[in-house]
């Protein structure tokens, strides 16, 4: 019997810039954007302390496009995906390594909405009552899971990490 192993990340913070969508080689949306997550705590005499971790995130496909459209710097949102590591050769042979966020899962927590898109219709799990007023509307969450890929005749040996435009 094989030993299991998991690969889970979940993360509610606030973004610290804007999505910054790019296209690879092959024409596959990637979207990248930091995340900020506190902890606090008192310390033995007393004082509240603070640590606040920044994350790299990144998009694939859809979920890529989503992000670009409905995030923004400063909103609050849940993350839920798996943590992926890639290398690379800098100029002067060192090897580089930077961990990532890769998205599955996102839930908007906050009603703002980016380019005009608010809690009205268009955005991802909002609803038809525009009509009411701000204050009157019931606050959701808005939850977008990336669909599972399209199957294409692409190779299946490359590795869609290493086709990063950056």
């Amino acid at each position: 019997m094989s030993a299991r192993s998991l690969n889970l990340v979940q993360l509610i913070g606030n973004l610290t810039r804007d999505p910054e969508l790019r296209y690879t080689g092959n024409g596959t949306p990637v979207a990248t954007f930091g995340l900020a997550t506190n902890k606090s705590w008192k310390n033995q005499e007393g004082e509240v302390e603070e640590l606040t971790e920044f994350h790299n995130i990144v998009a694939w496909n859809k979920m890529a496009e989503i992000c670009n459209q409905l995030l923004a710097k400063g909103m609050k949102v849940y993350i839920q995906g798996s943590l992926t590591t890639r290398s690379w050769q800098d100029d002067s042979g060192s090897t580089k390594y930077k961990t990532e966020v890769r998205v599955e899962d996102m839930i908007l927590l906050d009603d703002k909405g980016r380019k005009g898109i608010g809690t009205g219709a268009g955005a991802a799990g909002a609803s038809d009552d525009n009509d009411a007023p701000d204050e009157d509307k019931p606050k959701k969450s808005r939850k977008v899971k990336e669909e599972a890929p399209e199957k294409t005749e692409e190779k299946v040996d490359e590795d869609p990490l290493e086709d990063l435009p950056f």
